[in-house]
């Protein structure tokens, strides 16, 4: 077992750019006019609660906002945006406000008949570049109306997804995107000069000199560039296996390396020198039907990344919130390896706890290592997480030993423990036979399973520190609370002589 020893100074501050829930990933537009898909969302809203959100199809047919008819010889274009308004009205309720991927291309304006997903999202070029921008000019300017322009204005922007990846762009063509980009930028800012467009949007193919030529382009061009998005996976290739895939993680410093590179090469232009970056998807398998998404060493990875990815990073947006998706299909079974943080059947996979509790921490760190992040809050009570990915099966247990110092007083220590013991539905679900259309009292059993271990412990802290040791299995995910509290007593009340109500130190 590897011990590592921290002495933590709760008084210093250093720097912590906790960006976790400024987005978050969702699929298909359409999607979000499901029950269960709102009840999800609802619950993450609840407990974690995002600024904004992002997804696919927002011009698919299935959302049927571009409608084209012929009248004689002539063909006749109009708008329909019931359907979104139903989707937008329902994520402000909620309080999250759009991270807008301008994309698909509806079938009737598409230059070709190439298809990604299941669903069918059509990615070749518009036919007509003037009634593509139309069709952005409509659709934002509903926006405005229906919304105001200071909210439609704190919104973002987005054209496409992946352009530099065959499948999301008819041939990755590279110059083919950045017409597509220009068009749409100039659109946008056409209905008001405040909103913010951006893109590429590109993930890990030939992404550096993408990144550089899209730049070049918009610089040489004077193309409207307010943010740089890219996306970041961290896995190798798929070796498939029936309805799923499974992959190998890269090291989670590979993955932050990535992004710092892309930072420089933004930073490289001096018009565009800090600009913001995005990261408008993550996970660590870009695939749907990967079982590590619903594994305890998922949680304890990705809160390595949400740790550091604020150094260089203004969001990153996980992929996705829920299991109400269907990229490649519709899921057979609970867990099926799909992206979300929420099971279908209302059920947390551990990363959930991972967004939970790095919401919980705020942004004034005291200490940060590769194993953990402390933070303190404004009356002066300490919070935690710590985490101890281990993908290969020797991998070691570890133990974390903290000094901290403390002033004199009565502490509340809380713990809150994910790990393959404690929190582990796809264990539990494995054990009972792992049921595709789980009874009621499965599905209440895998949410019961589905929580942290809470536990508490008194501390009297009279020589100015506490030595907290914090043992994390391989995979485990720790939130942790040192809080001052002020001891109250009732008349005859003593805990000595309470069987179980002192606990041995």
């Amino acid at each position: 077992m590897k011990t590592q020893n921290h002495k933590i100074n709760s008084s210093q501050t250093i720097a912590f750019n906790n960006n976790a829930l400024v987005c978050v990933g969702t699929g298909r537009m359409n999607l979000a006019l499901r029950l269960e898909y709102h009840e999800q969302l609802k619950k993450v809203q609840n407990d974690i609660g995002f600024s904004y959100i992002r997804g696919h199809g927002l011009f698919c047919d299935d959302m049927g906002i571009y409608q084209a008819y012929k009248q004689g010889d002539e063909e006749k274009i109009e708008y329909n945006f019931r359907y979104i308004d139903m989707v937008f009205d329902d994520y402000l309720s909620l309080g999250l406000k759009p991270f807008v991927e301008l994309g698909f291309m509806p079938n009737k304006l598409a230059s070709g008949d190439q298809t990604i997903f299941y669903w069918k999202g059509n990615v070749t070029p518009p036919s007509d570049y003037n009634k593509w921008s139309a069709l952005i000019e409509a659709t934002i300017n509903h926006w405005i109306k229906r919304y105001g322009i200071d909210e439609t204005a704190s919104w973002f922007f987005e054209v496409w997804n992946e352009p530099n990846l065959r499948g999301f762009w008819k041939d990755a063509d590279m110059q083919e995107y950045f017409k597509l980009y220009e068009v749409t930028g100039k659109a946008v800012k056409k209905c008001d000069s405040r909103l913010r467009v951006g893109g590429p949007a590109i993930c890990g193919v030939d992404d550096e000199r993408w990144l550089k030529c899209f730049l070049e382009f918009c610089s040489k061009n004077k193309a409207p560039l307010d943010f740089v998005t890219r996306h970041a996976y961290a896995t190798e290739m798929p070796e498939a296996d029936g309805h799923y895939v499974y992959q190998k993680l890269r090291p989670p410093e590979d993955v932050i390396s990535e992004l710092k590179i892309s930072r420089n090469i933004i930073d490289s232009f001096p018009e565009y020198k800090g600009i913001e970056m995005h990261i408008t998807e993550f996970n660590t398998s870009y695939s749907p039907i990967n079982p590590i998404h619903d594994t305890n060493l998922n949680a304890a990875y990705t809160a390595r990344l949400l740790c550091d990815m604020g150094d260089v990073c203004a969001s990153y947006s996980y992929w996705t919130f829920g299991d109400v998706f269907e990229e490649s299909g519709i899921a057979y079974t609970p867990f099926s390896g799909c992206f979300g943080l929420l099971a279908n059947g209302m059920i947390p996979k551990p990363t959930y706890w991972a967004f939970k509790f790095f919401g919980e921490i705020g942004t004034n760190a005291v200490a940060r290592g590769e194993s953990f992040v402390i933070t303190k809050n404004d009356t002066g009570n300490l919070k935690g997480v710590a985490w101890n990915p281990a993908e290969d099966a020797g991998s070691q247990d570890i133990i974390l030993n903290f000094s901290i110092e403390l002033q004199n007083g009565d502490y509340l220590l809380i713990k809150k423990l994910v790990d393959e013991s404690v929190c582990n539905p796809l264990k539990s679900w494995i054990d009972m036979g792992s049921p595709a259309y789980p009874a009621k009292d499965q599905l209440e059993l895998l949410r019961e399973c589905a929580q942290p271990l809470v536990s508490t412990e008194r501390l009297k802290i009279t020589g100015g520190a506490f030595e907290l040791k914090m043992p994390l299995q391989a995979n485990a995910l720790c939130y942790f609370e040192i809080k001052r509290i002020e001891v109250e007593t009732d008349r005859g009340f003593n805990p000595e002589k309470i069987r179980g109500a002192v606990g041995t130190h």
